[in-house]
């Protein structure tokens, strides 16, 4: 076993130095190990950040940064809208929530602020 720990991308874990990075022989990833990345953070760990970097989890309530069009809808979500008791699921909508006047929806994490 190496004494450098595995590719971030593709877990390989015949990974060497080469100046100040890791290399991985495989998917050719370089990184720094010194340095970990928000996104990183979160597929490691499987937490839902939300735009300041805070930790997401199911019941907390949230507040949209800014003004979100809607598929269907002649007005946006507006930017200071108050979301309660969210849920958190996987995909590219990791919340699922109900906005009075929308209806259940998706919403992204990076778009949200915890409340």
């Amino acid at each position: 076993m190496s004494e450098f720990p595995p590719c971030p991308k593709c877990k390989c874990e015949y990974t060497y130095p080469m100046d100040s990075l890791l290399v991985c022989p495989e998917c050719f990833h370089e990184w720094n190990p010194d340095e970990v990345t928000e996104e990183e953070l979160e597929s490691q760990e499987g937490q839902v950040l939300d735009s300041n970097g805070n930790v997401l989890q199911d019941g907390d309530s949230v507040v949209i940064i800014k003004d979100l069009p809607v598929k269907g809808a002649p007005k946006p979500v507006k930017a200071g809208t108050k979301v309660k008791n969210i849920r958190l699921t996987d995909g590219d909508h990791n919340i699922d929530c109900k906005i009075v006047g929308f209806g259940s929806m998706g919403l992204k994490s990076e778009f949200v602020r915890k409340a």
